[in-house]
């Protein structure tokens, strides 16, 4: 059931069917299982994903919620007032892809709010084939890289500590990008490997579990974020120096092995903290 404080989707018309409940803004639903944003409660349509999937709405919260036809907040929008209940109109009925709980607005402009001891909310993500620019939840940029990354089949430790890599590398560069598109839009990352891959709804069960098990740790050498290198081979590549950078693979044999994560990132990071 919908609850007080939620913005809830449902399935059916007229608040009917199965319900898919939320507190907060979501930027990307995901569009397969096991990682996709789902109905679940009962009636019809319970299991499915929501995105492009939903024809009617419920805003129980004390804020607007705005739904919008793209992802990370973009192309035409509906707005459900606080206590408003209805079918979602004809340009965005089974065509929803984010929503967002207006007055929590992430940053706008082209300077972030991470520090090297706050993460940032947002990062601004180059997506190359698009020549667009998307400012994606932090949490979600970085769930929706590992997987490209990392094997989500590899050992757990080898994942959490391909997850600080991840989110210390995106970190760095939002605090330190001055990268700018063509047509002059400010921009951290790329979202291929001139950065890191980052392909939306792409996070999976384990490679998301490990981002969330290290969340909160900090990666740090002289009390400053890390611009974590790594690639897939053994053996040092794109001319960095022992100290500097991870082997994916080493990540995992290291894991199998009985290593824990921590204990990879000092084996590759000379001289780091992890708080």
């Amino acid at each position: 059931m919908c609850e007080s404080g939620e913005f809830c989707y449902y399935f059916n018309s007229d608040n009917g069917g199965s319900v898919s409940d939320f507190s907060g803004s979501v930027a990307d639903y995901g569009t397969e299982q096991p990682s996709c944003y789902d109905y679940k409660g009962p009636g019809a349509g319970k299991g499915k994903c929501i995105k492009n999937d939903a024809a009617s709405a419920w805003n129980r919260s004390g804020k607007t919620v705005r739904v919008y036809y793209n992802s990370n907040y973009g192309g035409t929008y509906q707005d459900f007032k606080a206590g408003a209940k209805g079918n979602l109109n004809s340009g965005l009925k089974n065509q929803n892809a984010s929503h967002r709980f207006l007055s929590s607005t992430p940053p706008t402009g082209c300077k972030t709010d991470g520090t090297h001891s706050k993460l940032p909310t947002t990062i601004l993500v180059y997506r190359v084939s698009l020549d667009r620019v998307d400012r994606v939840p932090f949490k979600t940029y970085v769930k929706n890289v590992l997987p490209n990354e990392w094997v989500q089949s590899w050992p757990r430790e080898s994942l959490r500590a391909g997850a600080m890599a991840v989110k210390s590398y995106g970190w760095y560069w939002a605090l330190h990008s001055t990268r700018k598109t063509s047509s002059g839009q400010c921009f951290d990352v790329y979202d291929n490997t001139s950065s890191q891959v980052y392909k939306p709804g792409s996070a999976k069960a384990s490679t998301s579990a490990a981002v969330d098990a290290t969340w909160d740790t900090r990666m740090t050498r002289g009390g400053k974020i890390l611009q974590a290198h790594y690639c897939a081979t053994t053996t040092a590549c794109g001319g960095w120096v022992t100290g500097d950078w991870m082997s994916q693979y080493g990540s995992r044999d290291k894991a199998n092995a009985g290593w824990s994560h921590s204990r990879i990132l000092k084996a590759y990071y000379s001289g780091i903290v992890l708080s």
